[in-house]
């Protein structure tokens, strides 16, 4: 069966939204040598993200393309990043997801590598908890999965769904590679990327300082 034509108009309002995000995420230094891949999920079938080998400061949205649920590209010449299947997994088993955030920062390679055997950062006692859709309290503990990294996409596929019961874990870590980070909407998956980075940051100082 064919896919369904897209709605161009949607698709020129969400590479606006993401060339905003990646332009920020770019000036901090998250998204190094062109690394990163940022979508919206612009309806049951479609989803928009961005192409591979692009500096993610300097996006146009000639460097946003279409791809459906399978990740085959839609009416372009371009084909997806191999990570682009990351993506269009999170919304084929979460249909509340609407976009998904993946960026490369110093912290987020560091933490996947030291807790990579473990399997989980397991963060505790946070106020910004609170930022995390769901968590109303600093009295509680989340784990955020660290699954291994791989260049089979399939097998990687495979540990992160193993990992993910349900989509209120908000993020997961690959080791030695970075953070996936997802919310309803691309300022919600914002949001909830923006507090990983900060309790990553933590984690790893008390880490240093012999406390964790």
């Amino acid at each position: 069966m064919d896919t369904p034509a897209f709605d161009h108009t949607l698709f020129a309002g969400c590479a606006a939204q993401i060339i905003q995000h990646t332009r920020e995420l770019a000036a901090k230094g998250w998204t190094p040598a062109t690394a990163g891949n940022f979508s919206i999920r612009m309806s049951p079938e479609h989803a928009a993200i961005t192409i591979s080998g692009k500096d993610k400061g300097r996006l146009t949205e000639a460097d946003i393309m279409v791809v459906d649920m399978a990740n085959r590209p839609v009416a372009t010449h371009h084909r997806p990043s191999a990570e682009a299947a990351l993506h269009t997994h999170l919304y084929r088993k979460f249909p509340e997801v609407g976009a998904v955030l993946h960026t490369h920062s110093p912290n987020q390679t560091i933490a996947g590598l030291l807790y990579a055997s473990e399997g989980r950062i397991r963060l505790r006692g946070y106020e910004l908890f609170k930022a995390l859709r769901g968590h109303t309290t600093h009295e509680t503990e989340v784990d955020l999965p660290v699954v291994p990294n791989s260049q089979d996409m399939d097998a990687l596929t495979a540990s992160v769904d193993a990992v993910l019961t349900q989509p209120n874990t908000w993020g997961y870590l690959i080791a030695g590679h970075g953070l996936y980070a997802w919310g309803r909407d691309i300022n919600e998956a914002r949001r909830h990327l923006d507090a990983f980075e900060f309790m990553l940051g933590c984690e790893l100082e008390l880490r240093r300082l012999g406390v964790r």
